[in-house]
């Protein structure tokens, strides 16, 4: 049963693992099969569901919202977390021009809005701002989380693929506290030991969350001898704890550090969430984990 964790000492709680609906609308299930996995994940214990506003080119949040309200699962027992920021262009938004980020207040607003009425909920556990945005006013996010935890519309807030310097900018110029960061993290991208983005977590007491941990599935695909050799030290290491799979060995990776990850799976397939949730068992050895870091970059520490 996966236990629940506080992002940080303002919130929010969520499952130790979220369950990520980035492709939702990929996966082609009907309404009815979307209820069925949002009661499967409850039964497991992962009450967390993570989207944002353009998955599925503006779908996948409508998708998940029309059978969220069908399953006649109560509010209070899941916590939606959602992002803003990014303007894809699509035949949904006809007036966006070109791919561009969007961190003004009324964007930030209307996005949220959007989201709540996708979602068929009157508030949102945790907006994520989704990508750094390059002409950000820190003033313009800041009026929109206040105005949004004032009206009661967003409950708490945090960010996304922002590099520590990005983090400690807006952290600095917004009134309400950024519970977390939500960074691409695996044992196929080690780039948050490199940028510093796992120590400034640290620092603040603030849990990241890790999307893609599987690596959005290079992990299986690849042919190159990095995945290679991946796949063949994690089936070893999984045999000697007990017989845990490719999959589980590479989450409870992530699960060992003590900045305490909450990894997002990607995957609509009830019986791989229902393994993965098995990785919370396994506890690897600091040797182990320095042996999966060793074959993800190809070399011993200094």
């Amino acid at each position: 049963m996966v236990p629940q964790i506080a992002l940080s000492k303002h919130g929010p709680d969520v499952s130790r693992i979220v369950q990520g609906v980035w492709r939702l609308a990929q996966w082609n299930k009907s309404r009815r099969q979307i209820v069925d996995l949002i009661n499967g994940c409850l039964e497991q214990g992962i009450t967390t569901f993570d989207h944002a506003d353009i998955y599925g080119d503006y779908a996948c949040e409508d998708c998940f919202g029309s059978a969220f309200a069908e399953s006649g699962v109560a509010r209070s027992a899941i916590q939606l977390v959602t992002k803003c920021g990014i303007k894809l262009v699509s035949t949904k938004r006809p007036h966006h021009k070109i791919k561009s980020y969007d961190t003004s207040c009324s964007h930030i607003i209307a996005s949220v809005e959007n989201s709540l009425r996708c979602l068929r909920t009157d508030y949102i556990d945790l907006l994520l701002i989704h990508r750094p945005d390059p002409l950000v006013d820190p003033r313009e996010v800041n009026e929109a989380f206040v105005r949004l935890r004032q009206s009661g519309k967003v409950h708490t807030f945090g960010v996304s693929n922002f590099l520590p310097s990005q983090f400690e900018l807006l952290a600095s110029k917004v009134d309400v506290p950024l519970v977390t960061n939500q960074i691409e993290y695996s044992v196929m991208n080690l780039d948050a030991h490199a940028d510093g983005s796992i120590d400034l977590c640290q620092k603040l007491e603030i849990r990241p969350m890790a999307w893609s941990p599987l690596g959005g599935g290079r992990l299986f695909q690849d042919d190159s001898s990095r995945a290679k050799r991946l796949r063949k030290t994690l089936t070893r290491i999984g045999r000697d704890v007990g017989g845990a799979s490719i999959d589980q060995v590479a989450i409870a990776w992530i699960l060992r550090h003590p900045a305490q990850f909450v990894p997002v799976l990607g995957t609509g397939n009830m019986d791989r969430i229902q393994g993965t949730v098995k990785a919370l068992e396994i506890e690897l050895s600091a040797e182990q984990w320095f042996e999966i870091r060793r074959d993800s970059l190809g070399q011993d520490v200094p």
